[in-house]
Order: C-alpha cells, then structure tokens, then sequence
C-alpha cells in the first residue's frame, strides 16, 4: 500500500511513521516543508520512507498524490492559544489548502483520506462533559473553526465523489518527539521544565480539565479506525476521563519524585474550562483502549527526554 503523510515531520507524523514503517509491505512517503524537519525520522534510515520537501500552501500543485492509496492530513499553521490573532491568514493557510488538497484526492484517485481534527477545540466550552461525536459543536478559537470546517469540507467531497474518509478528534496526546520547550502539549513542556529545574508557568489556579493520551496510545487506535470499516467515520480519540493541570503537576512531582516550582498567572479567554472526550463508540468498534497511566506515560516521556535533550 502506498501511504503519504502531509506535515509527517511533527510530533504525530514522526510517530506514526515509526509505526507505519514497521510493515515492510507498505510504502511511505513524507512531505513538509523542509527536508530538515525530519531530523528524527532521518537517523531510522527506513527502508520503506521516502522524504518530500514542498510548500504545503495554496499553491501546492499536489503531483505528490499521484499513486498514493491513502493520505493523512496532519498540516496545520496555527496553534488553538494564537489562532485568533491572524484569523483570515490562517483559514487562508489552512481550509483553502484543506480544499485544494480533497480536490486534488478526487482527481488522483486516492482511496482514503485521514484528517486529524481536534476534540479539544472543536466543541467549545458551552457542552457537558464527556463529549459525544453528537456533541454540538462551537470553537471558541479560530483553531477550532477550521478544523470543523476542513471536517464539513472532506464531508462534502465524500457526498459529491465519493471519497472516502476518517476524521480523528484528538484530544491532548503527549510524549517522544513532542517539542518540548514549544507552545502545545502540557504534559511534555512541564515534564521537560520539571527536569530542568526550571519554573513551570500555569495559566488560571491549574483547575483547567483536559483529556491526556499517550502518544502510542493515539498512534494505535488511530491505526485501528483508518484500518476498520464501518459506518461511522468520525471519531473521538482520547483517555475518556478528564484531568486538571494541578493534578498533572502532581502526577509529574510523583512519578520523578521531584519538587516543581511553579508560577500561577492570569488564565487565557482562549482555554476551554473543561474537556475530555466519550470514546464510547471508538471502544464498541474496536475493543476497550486500555491506556497507560498519566503517571507511566510521564515516566516513559521524561526517559526520552533524558537520552534525547539532557
């Protein structure tokens, strides 16, 4: 099978070719900007991975999709804290790509795309908790407006042509390759400062909720959903239970037996109080989830973190 990830060169797209190129059959290629974003893939010397520089923008010409049987779509230009600063830049950079992109799937025959939304953003802060695929949905953050958008965008292609598709609302994944001094991911950049000695900067009292799954977790199930067939195509992808950022901070004091400094300021209009997901239907489909603990995937990412960056 031939496989293309689009923006592979992040913290999910290394992941998950780790874990794609373990099946020899297949073949990979990857695509980001830069050639020199792939850092982490490089040094695997994968026999299966091919690597792609091109701009990922508007003017993509997409001859990337020519061959390609499925496509994950992991490109985003923006982060949910910053997205409602450059709001026409970034719809511009994002949904008008998401759309050129499914045109250009329909045109090259491609069997399957896979979208990477977010179960954070996209619901808002008015729904009760867990969070239903049902759910309503009404983003307090242009983030979330574009991925919805980019979500009713793959819907409509599918009407029109027929293509097939699966839309992943991921909640807060952690672990390996995420950046960890950088501006997503909770858990890794407190994990990091934590082993650094240095302070730990928490927005709001630490009683924002959010739904944390580890990085190998995410990366299996969202192999089971692409893989499975039924007739749901959107799913929530997370632990299923919600956790404060003052309970994480106790959980990385625990498992690194370690004492945090931390600094609370003002909170952010742009975070949602509350959010974790129901992933009922993704566990009748294929089976309980079984996640590790907050406390060993803070382990098992400080160990990283260790041999990699300290």
């Amino acid at each position: 099978m031939n496989i293309l990830i689009l923006g592979a060169a992040g913290f999910i797209g290394t992941n998950l070719t780790k874990k794609l190129a373990s099946n020899k059959g297949d073949k990979i290629t990857l695509v980001d900007k830069s050639i020199n974003y792939f850092v982490n893939i490089l040094k695997y010397k994968f026999s299966n991975v091919e690597i792609m520089e091109s701009s990922l923008d508007e003017n993509e010409d997409f001859s990337i999709l020519e061959g390609q049987d499925i496509v994950y779509h992991l490109v985003s230009t923006n982060v949910p804290t910053t997205s409602n600063q450059h709001i026409s830049q970034d719809i511009k950079a994002n949904v008008l790509f998401s759309s050129n992109l499914f045109e250009a799937c329909v045109k090259h025959g491609v069997k399957k795309v896979v979208f990477i939304s977010s179960g954070g953003t996209v619901y808002g802060k008015e729904a009760t908790c867990p969070l239903s695929e049902n759910t309503p949905t009404n983003p307090i953050s242009s983030y979330g407006v574009q991925k919805i958008t980019i979500e009713k965008l793959l819907y409509l292609y599918s009407y029109m042509y027929g293509l097939d598709y699966r839309i992943i609302r991921l909640a807060n994944p952690y672990g390996p390759y995420q950046r960890p001094n950088g501006v997503l991911g909770a858990v890794t950049t407190f994990t990091y400062k934590a082993l650094k000695g240095e302070q730990i900067q928490v927005y709001g009292d630490g009683s924002v909720i959010r739904d944390f799954i580890y990085i190998d977790d995410a990366v299996r199930a969202i192999l089971n959903i692409v893989n499975g067939d039924n007739k749901h195509r959107t799913f929530n992808l997370g632990c299923g239970y919600g956790t404060s950022i003052k309970d994480v901070l106790k959980s990385i004091e625990h498992a690194l037996n370690l004492k945090l400094n931390i600094l609370y300021t003002e909170s952010r209009s742009v975070d949602v109080p509350i959010n974790y997901l129901d992933i009922s239907r993704y566990e009748k489909y294929y089976g309980k989830l079984n996640p590790i603990s907050l406390e060993e995937g803070i382990k098992n990412t400080a160990e990283f973190m260790r041999r990699e960056y300290l």
